[in-house]
């Protein structure tokens, strides 16, 4: 008896942890068709007298688009400057606007692909280990040994961590990609590969 109750509580854990997906893109797709398209469908009918399914978000999109550009070019950056330090001034407001602020830019980070791999390197004391993402390499004078330069962000929020110098051969590369790698750092370890390759043999 007590089997099949773990067995039946373990179904409906796997079950409900199957459907918090599906119930996020429900969510977002009813945000996007009420909060957006509604929304903007009822301003356009009432200026243009024009009204179809989907105008509004399309019209939201194409607002999105011309709003990178506009933020994209040298005003752009001066104003959205003057919103930031205007922002950080005000309490409540500004804690906001940072936390939405670190959110975009956490965001961006894996479409820069500023670094070149993903690896684990030493992390407290021996057998444990860190992600770490390489964005440079340097050559040793005199001996030719190669370092690199890695940056080891700071879960949850992958805009924070610190620089460590380390020889290349005590790093381990695990064969992830950046934005594996990123997704790791960002969910706390919740989420992310669930299994790596070693790639090379670790020297030393």
């Amino acid at each position: 008896m007590a089997a099949k109750s773990s067995h039946i509580r373990r179904k409906i854990m796997a079950g409900i942890l199957a459907v918090i997906p599906l119930a996020l893109v429900l969510l977002v797709l009813r945000f996007l068709y009420t909060f957006i398209d509604q929304n903007v469908l009822d301003l356009v009918d009432r200026w243009t007298g024009v009204r179809f399914p989907g105008l509004g978000l399309l019209i939201f999109l194409v607002a999105l688009y011309l709003l990178g550009v506009f933020s994209s070019n040298i005003a752009g950056r001066w104003l959205l400057a003057q919103i930031d330090r205007l922002s950080s001034r005000l309490p409540i407001v500004g804690t906001t606007y940072s936390v939405g602020k670190q959110l975009s830019a956490t965001l961006s980070l894996p479409e820069k692909q500023v670094f070149r791999q993903v690896v684990f390197l030493p992390y407290l004391n021996d057998g444990a280990y860190t992600i770490g993402f390489v964005s440079a390499t340097m050559r040793e004078e005199g001996t030719g040994r190669t370092w690199c330069r890695v940056f080891v962000p700071t879960p949850p929020n992958p805009t924070s961590g610190t620089l460590v110098l380390i020889p290349e051969e005590d790093l381990i590369s695990p064969g992830w990609t950046i934005e594996q790698g990123f997704k790791a750092v960002i969910s706390a370890g919740i989420l992310g590969p669930e299994s790596f390759r070693l790639e090379g043999e670790r020297k030393g």
